[in-house]
C-alpha cells in the first residue's frame, strides 16, 4: 500500500471558474498553464441522434470540473472502450475508454488574462478511422508555453459513426451523415469562436492544423461554407486532401451496410448497439480506412476541395503544407517483407500507380535516393504518388489562386529508432512540431537531435498561427511557393531552403 502511495498523483489545484456558452467550467494549474480538458461542445450523438448533425449540450449552471480528457470517439470496426494503436499515435496515459458520446475538447493556455493570444486548434489523425484529440503526442503544454498560444485538441465522430451518407435511403433528415463528423469540427470551431476568448485566445487569429487524416480535415474546412470563417490560417502536415467521397459511391456503401446488418429502417438502425454497427462495418469489400469519409454531399461540402483546383471560398487564408521524406515506411513497416521487397515489386508497385510512366518514376527515384535499397524505393513510389505529389499539388493550386501565400516544407531529418530502418516517416513531425519529444522517444530516439528539429519546427508552426508566416529565429527566411521557385524548408538538423526539391521526380508525376 506504501508504494501505491508513493506514486498516487498529487490533487490538482483548480481554476478559477470561467464562464462559457453551455455553462461554467473549472480546470487546473499545470506548471505556469491552465489546463482544461474533456470540455464537452456537443450533445452525445446517440440513439436518434446517430448519423445526425451535431447539437449543442443541455447547459448548465454549476461550475464542471474538467480535469480529464473526454472519451474518444470509437475506433474503426471495435467495440466501445477499446482502442488502436500506433506509434505515431498513443493514447495519454488517462485517456479513458471510447464511447459514442465523443464530442469534447480541450484547452491549454498560459492564462485567463484575455490578451487575445493566438489559437491553434489541431485535428488529429487516424485517417477518418481512428485516433482522438487526446494522443500523448497532442500534449498542447509545451507549444501554449513556448508561443504565448492558446491550445485546443478536438474529438468527434469516426468512420461509420462520423461519415455513413443515408441521405438516399433515408430522406432528408439523413442527409448530412456523410459529413456529420465534420459538421461536429464545426460546432468545435464555433464553440472556439464563442468561447476562446474567455480561456486568453484570440477569435480572430485561429489557425487549424492536423496531421494524415487531420490534414484532409484541414484540406476539407477550406471548402466548408459552415466553417468559412471560424479559421484564419490553416497546416496541413502529411495529409493533403484534394477531394471528398462521391455520393454515388458514399451511398453504395450505406446500402451494403443496411443489408449486411439487416435493417430497413432509420428506427432499427437507431436501436442497434454500438458494436454491432461498428463490427459489419469492417465487413464490406474494401479498405476499411477509406470506406467512410466525407461525402461530397452539395451542400455541406458543395465541391472537392482542391481538385481541379482550390475552391475559392477561403482563396485568403494562408497555408502551410508539407510531407516527410519517407512517409510510407511507417505503413509498410510491419508487412512481412519489410526489409525483403525486390526490383520487380517497386516495378509492379509504379506500374500501379502511374501505369506506362512506372519505369520512368522508378529511374527518377534511384537517382534521387542512390543510398536506398528495395524496400525503401518501394516505399518511395507510395510516398511520391501520393502524400508528397498531393501536397505538391496542393500547394500549386493554392499558389495559383494569387490570395494568401502557401508555404511548403519536407522533413528529411531520419530517426535512429529501428535501427533507422524507418528513416523519415509518416507522423515523425507530430512531436517536434508540438515540441513533445520527451513523450516520444520510442519514436524519435535519443540524444539532442529531434530536440534540434523540435526548436525549429515548433518555432515556425507558432510564427505561422501568430502572423501568417512562419518565419522563426534559427530558420533561414522562409519564401512563399510557387510553380516558378517552387521554394520548400528542408527540416534537418541545419534546416536550409530548397527550390523544386526532387525535381525529376516531380516532373514524371505531373508529365501529360
Amino acid at each position: 500500500m506504501a508504494d501505491d502511495l508513493d506514486v498516487m498523483e498529487a490533487p490538482r489545484t483548480l481554476t478559477e471558474a470561467v464562464t462559457t456558452s453551455n455553462g461554467p467550467v473549472r480546470g487546473y494549474h499545470d506548471d505556469r498553464l491552465k489546463v482544461f480538458k474533456g470540455l464537452r461542445y456537443g450533445a452525445p450523438p446517440t440513439g436518434h441522434a446517430r448519423f445526425k448533425p451535431p447539437s449543442p449540450p443541455q447547459p448548465w449552471t454549476e461550475p464542471a470540473q474538467a480535469i480529464a480528457y473526454g472519451a474518444p470517439a470509437i475506433q474503426s470496426g471495435l467495440a466501445p472502450g477499446e482502442r488502436r494503436t500506433s506509434p505515431g499515435d498513443p493514447p495519454a496515459p488517462d485517456e479513458p475508454a471510447s464511447s459514442e458520446d465523443c464530442l469534447f475538447l480541450n484547452v491549454w493556455t498560459p492564462g485567463l488574462d484575455q490578451p487575445k493570444r493566438p489559437v491553434m486548434v489541431w485535428l488529429h489523425g487516424g485517417g477518418f478511422a481512428n485516433g482522438s484529440g487526446g494522443a500523448a503526442m497532442y500534449d498542447g503544454g509545451n507549444l501554449a508555453r513556448q508561443g504565448d498560444t492558446v491550445l485546443v485538441t478536438v474529438n468527434h465522430r469516426l468512420n461509420v459513426f462520423g461519415y455513413l451518407h443515408l441521405g438516399e435511403v433515408f430522406g432528408a433528415e439523413y442527409a448530412q451523415s456523410g459529413v456529420a463528423g465534420m459538421l461536429d469540427i464545426v460546432q468545435a470551431l464555433e464553440w472556439v469562436r464563442d468561447n476562446i476568448a474567455a480561456f486568453g485566445g484570440d477569435p480572430a487569429n485561429v489557425t487549424i492544423f492536423g496531421e494524415s487524416g487531420g490534414g484532409w480535415k484541414v484540406s476539407l474546412l477550406m471548402a466548408m461554407p459552415a466553417a468559412r470563417g471560424l479559421f484564419h490560417k490553416a497546416i496541413i502536415q502529411s495529409g493533403p486532401g484534394l477531394t471528398a467521397k462521391p455520393m454515388a459511391e458514399a451511398d453504395k456503401i450505406a446500402r451494403q451496410l443496411l443489408a449486411e446488418l439487416g435493417v430497413t429502417t432509420p428506427q432499427a438502425l437507431a436501436a442497434l448497439p454500438t458494436e454491432a454497427i461498428s463490427h459489419a462495418s469492417v465487413k464490406l469489400p474494401g479498405e476499411a480506412m477509406r470506406l467512410y469519409t466525407p461525402v461530397l454531399d452539395g451542400k455541406v461540402i458543395p465541391r472537392h476541395p482542391f481538385e481541379p483546383d482550390a475552391a475559392p471560398l477561403n482563396a485568403d487564408v494562408p497555408v502551410l503544407i508539407g510531407t516527410n521524406k519517407d512517409e510510407n515506411t511507417l505503413f509498410l513497416f510491419s508487412h512481412p517483407r519489410f526489409g525483403a521487397f525486390d526490383e520487380a515489386d517497386i516495378a509492379r508497385q509504379a506500374e500501379a500507380a502511374m501505369g506506362v510512366r512506372g519505369p520512368a518514376l522508378v529511374a527518377a527515384l534511384r537517382t534521387a535516393f542512390p543510398d536506398y535499397n528495395d524496400t525503401h524505393l518501394y516505399a518511395a513510389v507510395g510516398t511520391a504518388t501520393g502524400m508528397w505529389g498531393n501536397s505538391v499539388k496542393l500547394a500549386e493550386r493554392k499558389a495559383a489562386q494569387g490570395r494568401a501565400p502557401a508555404y511548403m516544407y519536407m522533413l528529411t531529418w531520419e530517426t535512429p529508432v529501428a535501427k533507422g530502418r524507418l528513416r523519415s516517416p509518416h507522423a515523425v513531425e507530430i512531436p517536434l512540431v508540438f515540441d513533445n519529444v520527451e513523450k516520444a522517444r520510442n519514436f524519435v530516439g535519443r540524444g539532442e537531435g529531434p530536440e534540434i528539429l523540435a526548436r525549429q519546427m515548433s518555432a515556425a508552426w507558432l510564427a505561422f498561427a501568430r502572423t501568417g508566416a512562419p518565419n522563426a529565429p534559427g530558420l533561414p527566411k522562409w519564401p512563399a511557393y510557387d510553380a516558378k521557385t517552387r521554394a520548400t524548408m528542408i527540416f534537418d538538423l541545419e534546416s536550409r531552403v530548397q527550390n523544386d526539391p526532387l525535381p525529376e521526380v516531380r516532373q514524371v508525376l505531373q508529365a501529360p
